[in-house]
């Protein structure tokens, strides 16, 4: 093959070097398809050390230029992959369309907005991306990133998908177009996440209170017969270390499907109760209680409800 015909790297920036932003970028850079670029607010700004660090050495392992602006990384990006916190997304896509317009990158880039949002959320970042001047593409993902890497279904929306996949063919990205429209995907998104973080929150509060009486093993049985396609014992330990690992994160969500259950015209009663499950277990977190790497539901449980040792000590 001559020089001639080799073609260029397709320049990629990613927001958000959290869990999502790093299994992206290393399955991307792997591929030999694209350049990477990153940034993330906890690089620069005032918190755990260790955080930084740890982003530092994943993108270094991974090939990853990390910048300390948004500007820095975003440059002569052809592809933009947001992947923050909920509560941050439509902030970052007003940093991202002023740096847009002030840049004027040509051709436009691909902003792909893959944060966890509601529907009409995701219309305000495609309006403020159109009027930039880019092409903004709706996705939501429609499982868990870990263990799936690439290969996570995304569900994608708006008028630029078609050339969205042409330009990202052989990424390994697992892509399909929901609808032209800004908003569909996200709504299937937000609509099974009630389900998906609300059977987390459910497992948490049966399974710890029955932890607590001691009952656990019958109560596991039960769910067995009832629903047996469902291994509970490590669905449960599956379930529980999900909060434990993203309950901030999840909340957020949660708060975002509230507003999309709350558009369709229903009050968000569980959607509400959902996120404050989630931050609790966050909070436990945050204060130490609770190992963030622990995954194994018993011992949680147990961290957080000992008078269970005490019922037992006392019979």
């Amino acid at each position: 093959m001559s020089p001639a015909s080799v073609t260029a790297p397709i320049p990629l920036c990613i927001i958000g070097y959290g869990e999502a932003g790093r299994i992206f970028a290393q399955g991307l850079m792997a591929g030999g398809q694209f350049t990477v670029t990153a940034f993330d607010l906890q690089l620069t700004a005032a918190g755990d050390a260790q955080v930084a660090t740890a982003m530092q050495v994943a993108a270094t392992a991974a090939g990853v230029r990390l910048h300390a602006t948004l500007a820095a990384a975003m440059a002569g990006a052809r592809v933009i992959i947001s992947a923050v916190t909920a509560n941050a997304a439509l902030d970052v896509m007003q940093q991202v369309a002023a740096l847009l317009q002030e840049q004027q990158p040509s051709p436009p880039p691909f902003v792909m907005d893959i944060n966890s949002i509601s529907p009409a959320a995701k219309q305000r970042g495609f309006a403020l991306i159109s009027a930039a001047g880019a092409h903004y593409v709706e996705a939501a993902v429609m499982a868990s990133i870990p263990p799936c890497g690439l290969a996570v279904p995304i569900l994608l929306g708006g008028p630029h998908t078609t050339s969205f996949m042409e330009l990202m063919a052989g990424s390994g990205m697992r892509m399909r177009t929901a609808a032209d429209e800004i908003g569909i995907a996200s709504a299937i998104k937000m609509c099974r996440s009630v389900m998906i973080k609300g059977l987390e929150a459910l497992t948490i509060e049966s399974l710890f209170a029955a932890r607590h009486y001691g009952v656990e093993e019958q109560v596991i049985a039960s769910l067995s017969e009832t629903f047996p396609g469902i291994d509970w014992p490590q669905q449960a330990d599956y379930l529980v270390s999900r909060v434990v690992q993203h309950g901030r994160r999840r909340a957020a969500e949660l708060r975002e499907v509230a507003h999309t259950v709350d558009d369709a015209g229903l009050t968000p009663w569980l959607s509400d109760a959902i996120a404050q499950r989630q931050d609790w277990m966050a909070d436990q977190v945050q204060a130490g209680i609770v190992s963030k790497t622990e995954k194994q539901w018993r011992v949680v449980a147990d961290t957080l409800t000992p008078a269970r040792a005490n019922n037992q000590s006392s019979g």
